[in-house]
């Protein structure tokens, strides 16, 4: 079995002897994950706006090289469609289904890769718009890539309980498409995002636009405390998992970590896909529906 194929069997595994869920099923967080009211205010317009330089995005690796464009988007459809069928589903299960966190197990996995192309594939959707969040706050690098690292973000809203969180958001050229960029350097981010704050943040974020799915950017599960705490804000949870590279042990740890429910798939990174096609750099992806 590859090793794909191994940590979805476990998954499997996890969802076939799990005991009915309770409230004392599984881990038990430090605090309850976020909830959202179903009555929506008018969600506000974010004040702030900005071109993506695709170009630039191609240069730095962080788009497809020209002429696998199509290809491309066609292998981040078939990634994004049951994220966002069960992020519109209203199933809440575990967290708040449109709040998906694409992490790694370990560094160089390819999510921040990730979690760019799955946002400005979901942008395309005409029924919701995305909010690409960067939570990796030590890194920032969506808002390096993106040019918004200097600019105030989510640290910035969770330091001060005054701050509006949507006047915070940056809205991009490309309809259905803003970027909350991380903010500026704080310490004791752990606790910050542990906190009641980055949970109301979260409520709000999507109370305010019913139709709005957040994507997070997470620093990776097995060696941040950061990481493991968005779990916790998290319905659907994304793990990259880089081909050939990331060790078989760290998947299945990265996994152990949160519900079987929370789970949204996993993708297979850097990945070879057949002799006539050659190197694929970008992946493919696995996913197990029998255990959400």
């Amino acid at each position: 079995m590859s090793l794909v194929e191994q940590a979805i069997a476990r998954m499997r595994n996890q969802a076939r002897t799990a005991a009915p869920k309770t409230a004392q099923a599984g881990p038990t967080p430090a605090a309850p994950p976020p909830t959202v009211n179903q009555v929506a205010e008018p969600a506000a317009k974010p004040a702030k706006r900005m071109t993506l330089d695709m170009d630039a995005l191609r240069a730095r690796g962080y788009l497809p090289e020209a002429g696998q464009d199509q290809q491309f988007a066609d292998h981040y459809r078939r990634i994004k469609r049951p994220l966002v069928d069960r992020a519109l589903s209203g199933v809440t299960a575990v967290g708040e289904p449109r709040v998906i966190m694409v992490t790694s197990a370990l560094p160089g996995d390819g999510k921040t890769f990730t979690s760019i192309n799955l946002a400005l594939s979901m942008a395309n959707e005409r029924d919701i718009s995305v909010l690409l969040v960067d939570c990796d706050v030590a890194r920032r690098h969506v808002s390096d890539i993106v040019g918004l690292k200097e600019e105030r973000g989510l640290l910035d809203a969770l330091v001060n309980d005054s701050q509006d969180i949507d006047s915070l958001v940056v809205q991009t050229n490309l309809r259905g498409l803003s970027v909350l960029p991380a903010g500026r350097r704080v310490e004791a981010t752990a606790e910050l995002l542990s906190s009641n704050r980055m949970r109301k943040i979260v409520v709000d974020l999507c109370t305010r636009d019913p139709r709005r799915i957040l994507l997070l950017d997470s620093p990776p599960l097995l060696l941040t405390n950061e990481g493991r705490t968005l779990v916790r804000m998290a319905g659907q949870i994304v793990l990259v998992v880089r081909a050939g590279h990331t060790p078989r042990q760290a998947v299945q740890d990265a996994i152990g970590l949160f519900d079987v429910q929370q789970t949204g798939g996993i993708i297979l990174n850097q990945v070879q896909v057949s002799p006539a096609e050659g190197y694929y750099g970008y992946g493919s992806y696995g996913v197990d529906r029998d255990a959400t």
